[in-house]
């Protein structure tokens, strides 16, 4: 299955602080641009201060359409917790996920997989110490903790990567793709009946999970104009 590219929805640096001002940030992070790249952690400290989780999610600000692939660089600092990527995400009637009319959510897992939210959820770089023997990217379809796709992780531990990676999902219709610098890990193909609806149009965002540093840079969103079988 090949997904060719069309005209770029979006495009954004995150090099700035001023990249991200429109972005929501839910839990505690601590986003910082040295070098002009985003690098995100968790706030530790002030975590247990303020009794917050220790997991969080930064969503753009922008609602995309379905059949769009979006892409970013990402390189891991530190070899703990995981990363993820949320795509297609609303409430489960269809409402903006930032409506005053969903439950509120301070990065609790729980509240994104069996709260008032649908989306895909593709993690990556998951540094499980009870996975160390064999790691896994995995893709979970919400509403519930569906796990509808995984294969093999090829990303190295952080101290072995001496570049970012570029990461990339394809999201058409009941298609769903996940790459690494153009290496397909996993495609896809909801039937739309066993979890549930096909999911169309919502929002993006980024998570992370306690211990992980990462750097993450050059986000871009494309409109695909074509499939076809190959």
């Amino acid at each position: 299955m090949n997904f060719l590219k069309g005209r770029m929805l979006y495009k954004n640096s995150l090099s700035s602080e001023e990249d991200i001002a429109e972005y929501h940030l839910e839990g505690d992070a601590c986003i910082t641009f040295p070098r002009g790249i985003m690098r995100m952690e968790n706030a530790y400290e002030r975590d247990k201060e303020k009794g917050l989780h220790a997991n969080f999610v930064l969503w753009c600000d922008r609602n995309f359409p379905d059949d769009i692939a979006v892409s970013w660089n990402f390189k891991p600092l530190t070899d703990a917790g995981l990363a993820m990527f949320w795509i297609a995400s609303r409430g489960r009637n269809g409402e903006d996920i930032f409506s005053p009319q969903l439950e509120q959510r301070d990065g609790d897992y729980s509240q994104y997989n069996h709260g008032d939210i649908n989306a895909l959820h593709a993690s990556y770089y998951r540094r499980n110490p009870a996975e160390i023997g064999f790691r896994t990217c995995n893709l979970r379809k919400s509403h519930g903790h569906n796990l509808v796709c995984l294969a093999g992780d090829p990303l190295p531990d952080a101290k072995y990567a001496t570049k970012p990676y570029r990461i990339e999902v394809t999201k058409s219709g009941q298609h769903f793709r996940f790459s690494i610098d153009d290496i397909e890990i996993y495609h896809w193909v909801d039937d739309g009946v066993r979890y549930g609806p096909i999911l169309q149009d919502g929002k993006i965002g980024f998570r992370q999970m306690a211990g992980l540093i990462a750097e993450y840079s050059d986000l871009t969103v494309h409109k695909i104009k074509d499939v076809k079988n190959e």
